[in-house]
């Protein structure tokens, strides 16, 4: 049943929507963008961006949101322009009393985040409070079996999405279901003051990160294969990581914009743990990376490091998993952890 007490869902309202060339927040570039702003007594106010990226669109991204890498280059901005813009239009109206609502805000404002310190070398403002509708849910009905997309969500509370994977739709999908929430919910969601109720969202994202990595772990505890144990251990690791990570993960060092020709590179280190990973890798790069390839002669320090960052470890070397442990490693702090496994695999190079 809905309620009608008066509710911070009655407006205004901002709602943000992304579609992207892949899943990874530090890597992967905007395609389209979505900023609604919605005031009561009139027509919702959307404006939509469609960048070129700048890197190519894999074809399972282009499935999905139907923005393919041609039709972004023929059609799309100049990606750092679309990025300050779609910042700007969340800067003016996003304030204490008008929420900006994120179905799955880490994914959306963790990537704007990265994309403003890689085009612009600054971070995006969390000006205002933030509505995750999927952190709602998930608190909500946290025990509700199948998947929580927002297509499942929209089913679920009878909520219109007129087109799944299109930015506006989306993003207008995602206020619609904040409503419902909000009215379905009145004292848990609905009347609770924005500021109380983004703190509650932290403090349930947590909760639920943490519980998902006690489940990982107890099914690494029931497996038998090794290698199946290792992966359920490293993966609860990366959930635990990312529980303090709402409504925007811990900031990450990002690549610059890469031109034609370009070598890829892994986002740079804090200097401590850089030269801590230098003095890892300089005895025998490729007891890190098999992809390192080491000119005729070249035995230097220096030429062992240059090798090493010459590789693009995410793109460049799939099979690599321990070098991409390494590194997750040392980008979240875990410097222990990290020394242990350098220490291993150079004991089993």
């Amino acid at each position: 049943m809905i309620n009608s007490a008066p509710s911070w869902a009655d407006g205004p309202l901002l709602a943000f929507d992304l579609e992207t060339t892949g899943t990874d927040t530090a890597h992967d570039r905007i395609v389209t963008a979505t900023v609604i702003s919605i005031v009561p007594g009139r027509a919702p106010d959307v404006r939509t961006w469609l960048a070129d990226p700048g890197v190519e669109i894999p074809d399972g991204a282009a499935e999905v949101h139907g923005i393919t890498t041609e039709h972004a280059r023929e059609h799309g901005r100049d990606a750092a322009e679309v990025v300050a813009e779609v910042a700007g239009a969340l800067a003016g109206p996003w304030c204490e009393s008008t929420p900006l609502c994120v179905f799955n805000a880490p994914f959306d404002l963790s990537l704007l985040d990265a994309e403003l310190r890689r085009h612009h070398g600054r971070d995006l403002e969390l000006a205002g409070p933030v509505v995750d509708p999927r952190c709602l849910d998930k608190h909500l009905d946290r025990y509700r079996r199948g998947k929580r997309t927002l297509g499942d969500l929209c089913t679920h509370y009878r909520v219109r999405l007129d087109a799944a994977h299109d930015s506006a739709s989306d993003a207008l999908a995602c206020a619609r279901l904040a409503w419902r929430l909000a009215k379905a919910y009145p004292a848990k969601i609905g009347t609770r003051p924005l500021a109380e109720l983004h703190r509650d969202q932290i403090a349930w994202h947590r909760a639920d990160q943490h519980a998902f990595a006690d489940h990982l772990e107890r099914l690494a505890r029931r497996a038998d294969d090794p290698a199946e144990v290792d992966q359920l251990h490293r993966r609860a690791a990366d959930v635990r990581a990312n529980a303090e990570g709402w409504p925007l993960k811990a900031p990450r060092a990002v690549p610059a914009p890469r031109t034609p020709g370009q070598t890829g590179c892994w986002p740079r280190l804090e200097e401590r743990l850089s030269r801590e990973l230098e003095n890892w890798i300089a005895a025998n790069p490729t007891t890190f990376c098999r992809s390192v390839h080491l000119p005729a002669g070249a035995d230097s320090r220096t030429a062992h490091v240059t090798a090493f960052y010459a590789v693009d470890h995410r793109t460049q070397c799939p099979e690599s998993s321990q070098c991409r442990i390494l590194l997750d490693l040392l980008e979240h702090g875990n410097v222990a952890e990290a020394r242990a496994l350098a220490k291993n695999l150079a004991a089993g190079a």
